[in-house]
């Protein structure tokens, strides 16, 4: 009887696939790519191994075009949110891959009762790390960076090697992360740098379909199920969409410079720690006059993998998010080694956006900033130029 259930459900995706006839696509190489609407390309390789070989999209808020291309052969449809579709790809003429893409489960707690007001400490270093107490696994107390500009769990290397007691699997989601009075799952991964003073970083995606508070005022993350009345009745907030890229948070911003101004989508990165980062191929095809923007200094940054960025911080003369604009803010410029692989992105971080009381609403898809204390405080680059 045990083996027949085993089989049973080893034959499971096949049946399904059986009562409908799927599509076709035709390949002679086992490399394909995935092209998603406003996304840069995915690399995907095909396995004829696989019982089912799957690829989740980033959080989709629409209906989004959705292309898988082979070397020699395509399929296009379109993808909505928690939807899947499902496509054999006939490689080399005799094996079948079937292949499922599908987007994220659309969530919302905005009706759990009773609703979550979960009020956590929260303050910011003179880093610009955005740090969060966690206790992992039921044991283990650490200091996470509040990370939007990743997704899931990151520990350092070090603090798995001396802080985390309970020796997580990589990849493994069995483990429970307790933020506040909420008990949390996410795949474990590693990382060699996540900010400084901080064990590991936590990514937005963690809080997805719930609204996420940061008060800089009182230093304090509220993790809400439902948005509070007040922000909508203050007219200090202003509200900005979220476009997700590569299952990012990106809103729009406008830079200015020598009369020059120009309107892209940034990063939202609170675990970026400086002002913004300007990509140097996106300011090209703007022609934005970045030879008039005086150079304050050249460093070389470390990302998050290890990896040596050669940056230039030079003086922009405005940076406006909606209605509040920022003037002679030291910006890096960013010419190669680029921290996201495949697109060309410019950055807001967290020397900025710390100046901004901010509600992540990770139902309706949009950030709500109101300034704050912070908002005229001395850049830290200028700090380190005397500027």
């Amino acid at each position: 009887m045990k083996q027949i259930l085993t089989i049973a459900l080893a034959l499971i995706p096949f049946c399904v696939f059986s009562q409908k006839k799927l599509p076709v696509i035709k390949a002679n190489s086992n490399q394909a790519k995935i092209y998603e609407q406003d996304n840069p390309a995915s690399s995907w390789s095909i396995n004829p191994k696989l019982k089912l070989d799957v690829h989740t999209t980033g959080k989709l808020t629409n209906y989004k075009a959705i292309k898988f291309q082979t070397d020699i052969d395509s399929i296009s449809f379109k993808l909505g949110p928690g939807q899947k579709k499902n496509f054999i790809v006939l490689l080399n003429g005799k094996d079948s891959c079937f292949t499922e893409i599908k987007s994220p489960e659309v969530k919302n707690f905005s009706k759990v009762s009773p609703e979550i007001h979960d009020s956590i400490p929260f303050f910011i270093n003179k880093y610009n790390t955005n740090l969060l107490p966690i206790v992992f696994n039921g044991t283990d107390s650490l200091m996470l960076n509040f990370d939007t500009g990743a997704t899931e769990i990151n520990f350092t290397t070090g603090a798995l090697k001396t802080k985390v007691k309970s020796h997580p699997k990589l990849y493994d989601t069995s483990y429970d992360i307790k933020i506040g009075n909420q008990t949390y799952k996410s795949e474990i991964y590693d990382l060699s740098l996540v900010g400084n003073e901080a064990d590991g970083l936590v990514g937005w995606n963690m809080f997805d379909g719930m609204i996420v508070e940061l008060n800089y005022d009182k230093n304090k993350m509220i993790v809400h199920s439902k948005l509070p009345k007040q922000v909508l009745r203050d007219r200090n907030y202003s509200k900005f969409k979220i476009t997700y890229i590569k299952n990012k948070p990106f809103i729009e911003s406008e830079i200015a410079q020598s009369g020059t101004r120009n309107k892209n989508l940034f990063l939202f990165d609170l675990g970026y720690q400086r002002t913004v980062m300007l990509d140097n191929d996106l300011l090209k095809e703007a022609r934005f006059p970045t030879e008039k923007m005086k150079v304050i200094k050249k460093v070389i940054m470390h990302g998050s993998r290890g990896t040596d960025v050669p940056v230039i911080t030079s003086n922009l003369e405005s940076l406006k998010i909606g209605k509040f604009e920022l003037k002679n803010v030291p910006a890096q410029i960013m010419e190669q080694n680029k921290p996201m692989k495949g697109v060309n992105v410019h950055y807001l971080g967290s020397d900025v956006l710390k100046r901004f009381n901010t509600i992540l609403d990770f139902q309706k898809d949009v950030i709500y900033l109101k300034p704050n204390h912070l908002y005229d405080t001395t850049f830290a680059d200028q700090k380190k130029s005397g500027a």
